[in-house]
């Protein structure tokens, strides 16, 4: 899969869908959350948003492949800076609460990005407290 190329936010919107579809279930919250995401964070301030059909597309394609997940981290690693990887965590983060419910996909997801991207444990935690305190319900 080494014919894609990623634009930073392409990695990060990448990161988003990829945890949504972990769980073989994309829900509309996490749908709603994405397109709020790529919206309104200044991160994404410069990014054609027409670009996020053809992520998806690629995310679903490598979903379809038996080592899909290595090779979709590998993709963002390639081309997602550093400075942006615990963006990313946050991102991914705030996607998997935003249905209120964690499933065991998207805890491995986390999981295994926390190790492929070195997010210190420390800093993820707090990344996943401000998510989870973000999505609370009265």
């Amino acid at each position: 899969m080494t014919d894609h190329s990623f634009t930073p936010e392409d990695s990060l919107v990448a990161v988003m869908v990829g945890i949504s579809i972990s769980d073989e279930t994309i829900r509309t919250s996490e749908l709603l959350s994405i397109e709020q995401m790529v919206n309104f964070l200044p991160v994404f301030g410069a990014y054609d948003s027409d670009r996020m059909r053809r992520i998806a597309n690629i995310v679903f394609d490598l979903f379809e492949e038996e080592d899909g997940l290595d090779a979709l981290f590998g993709l963002i690693h390639e081309d997602l800076p550093e400075h942006l990887y615990e963006t990313a965590y946050a991102l991914a983060c705030d996607v998997a609460a935003a249905d209120g419910k964690l499933a065991q996909p998207e805890l491995r997801f986390l999981q295994e990005m926390r190790h492929t991207f070195n997010i210190d444990p420390l800093h993820a935690a707090a990344i996943e407290r401000g998510a989870r305190a973000r999505h609370m319900t009265v």
